[in-house]
């Protein structure tokens, strides 16, 4: 499939991305290569073929969401860069 300059560079603009001009003939070359794989995906002959999710028939395996005390807690915080009051001490995430 054939990608143009023009593409590219609306593609660029859509992605808010500043392509050098010399950079657009790459640029061409890799999106072609996607997409003339992505074509050869798309026609590959399914049709007889069995649905299957993946090659191995494992399950997963849940398990009882429990709390366990852990009683080593001296051990555990020794790691901490910051501890306050017996608990792991972080930066504030949300302002």
């Amino acid at each position: 499939m054939e990608v143009s300059k023009e593409e590219i560079l609306h593609i660029a603009k859509l992605a808010d991305l500043e392509i050098e001009e010399k950079e657009i003939e790459d640029y061409i070359i890799n999106l072609e290569e996607i997409l003339n794989f992505a074509n050869i995906v798309n026609n590959a002959p399914v049709e007889e073929l069995d649905i299957t999710v993946g090659s191995k028939e494992e399950v997963n395996v849940f398990r009882k969401d429990e709390i366990k005390i852990f009683k080593d807690n001296k051990s555990l915080l020794q790691n901490a860069p910051s501890q306050d009051q017996n608990m792991f001490k972080i930066p504030k995430v949300i302002q």
